[in-house]
């Protein structure tokens, strides 16, 4: 079983005292780091990284979504059918490998947790410098 299978998937909100962005992301993730290295490398592949993705959410007319988890007000949702649109086919078969899933299932857990992963990148409204590299030092910790 995958360890994105089952309930749900819920990111704790930014308000929620206690909970820091490593305990959300590892509760929503079934515990593993599995699912934090699939979203680095899958970061780390676009050209730019974050900033990359963020303008490929635009180029397919989603530049408000993706906008929304970079700002500081609630995420708009995203569908596993608008993450398959945006990333390219190699990029969630590459995801859904890492996980051990079908592709269709992996554009819905990125749906779930890209959003979340986003806006915790960039707590401040806007995207830092280095984004990746925070999200690759939650890793660290790991290995």
């Amino acid at each position: 079983m995958s360890p994105l299978a089952g309930p749900a998937l819920r990111w704790p909100a930014r308000s929620e005292a206690g909970m820091g962005i490593l305990d959300g992301l590892m509760k929503a993730a079934g515990g593993g780091a599995g699912p934090l290295d699939a979203i680095t490398q899958m970061l780390g592949a676009h050209d730019d990284g974050l900033n990359g993705l963020l303008k490929s959410f635009e180029a397919e007319g989603l530049g408000a979504v993706a906008q929304s988890w970079v700002s500081k007000g609630a995420n708009l949702p995203v569908s596993a059918e608008q993450i398959q649109a945006v990333l390219s086919n190699s990029t969630v078969a590459a995801f859904a490998q890492k996980l051990g899933v079908d592709p269709q299932t992996a554009a819905g857990h990125l749906a779930q947790l890209l959003p979340q992963v986003v806006d915790h990148l960039t707590p401040n409204g806007e995207v830092p410098t280095g984004a990746l590299g925070a999200l690759e030092g939650l890793l660290d910790k790991f290995k």
